[in-house]
């Protein structure tokens, strides 16, 4: 395939002298759930693709599917867009190293889950370059891990949150945030939402990583071993998440650790007070703290 015509830089959105990337060519490093779905969704958007992955074997087998070429020194400097899948460090390391090789103009996202670290770190990188980092989020996934789960519409209609730099020029901002949107417009994100890097770590701390941490619990319970004839929405909903890439989630939960262990007190606190109820005997306290749940949930869900 050759460079993508069909979705040309808009002719209202600017480049810097200097670049040499290929309009549209987008680098994908890291072809997990996430990288690799951002790599079929552009596929099949008419977008070129490159992509690097530390098992080659997966990256042969995105080639037949999705991956037009691997994203090697010669072909960085190519892309107008780079998307870092990999783990933190891992996509941190390589941008550092790959800093001086990638084109003026050009824009480097991250999709890790946690922002303050990666963020500090590559806003420095990028500092010192001609190119932009933002810090992104999508907010769609599975409780599967791999490129065999991979799929084009992971994000159709899903929120994407977008960390920019805080010193970064209003016009400048606003021009590159017009262009990333652009970019990745196959995607079919559904909403944009601006956030700073400490605002999404506490955010996502109680929505994403308590999740996950209360669902790996739960499943800790003997009784998990004789559940089948006993469970159905309930236990299902409760327990999808349990599954999970123990190596990257250590990661990122250490990466958050104090707004994550903030949410887990809360939890436990609240916790107590339903277990000292119940213990008690007592009805009415117990129906309150029900009530009380049933009414927030009502309000969250109308805002």
């Amino acid at each position: 395939m050759g460079a993508n015509t069909e979705n040309p830089v808009p002719e209202h959105l600017s480049v810097p002298d200097g670049a040499t990337f290929v309009p549209g060519r987008v680098g994908v490093l890291g072809l997990g759930l996430i990288g690799g779905s951002f790599a079929k969704a552009l596929h099949e958007g008419g977008t070129e693709v490159f992509a690097w992955n530390r098992t080659h074997s997966t990256l042969e087998l995105a080639m037949i599917e999705c991956v037009d070429a691997e994203l090697d020194d010669e072909a960085v400097p190519s892309c107008e867009l780079i998307i870092l899948a990999g783990y933190p460090k891992v996509s941190v390391e390589w941008l550092r190293r790959m800093a001086s090789l990638i084109s003026p103009g050009a824009i480097v996202i991250d999709i890790v889950g946690v922002k303050r670290s990666i963020c500090a770190e590559c806003f420095d990188i990028a500092a010192n370059h001609d190119w932009y980092f933002v810090g992104c989020h999508p907010m769609a996934g599975t409780q599967y891990s791999g490129f065999a789960y991979t799929r084009a519409n992971m994000f159709q209609g899903a929120p994407m949150v977008v960390v920019p730099p805080a010193e970064m020029d209003d016009f400048v901002r606003l021009d590159v945030l017009e262009r990333l949107q652009h970019l990745l417009a196959p995607c079919g994100f559904g909403t944009y939402t601006l956030s700073t890097p400490e605002h999404h770590d506490e955010v996502i701390a109680f929505t994403s990583q308590l999740a996950h941490v209360v669902s790996n619990a739960y499943v800790k319970s003997p009784s998990a071993q004789v559940h089948k004839g006993f469970s159905a929405g309930s236990y299902k909903d409760l327990t999808r998440v349990a599954r999970l890439n123990a190596r990257m989630w250590t990661e990122l939960f250490l990466e958050n650790g104090d707004y994550l262990s903030d949410e887990i007190g809360i939890l436990i606190d609240n916790l107590q007070q339903y277990k000292d109820a119940i213990d008690a005997g007592d009805a009415d306290r117990l129906e309150e703290l029900l009530a009380e749940g049933d009414r927030r949930k009502k309000e969250v869900e109308e805002q």
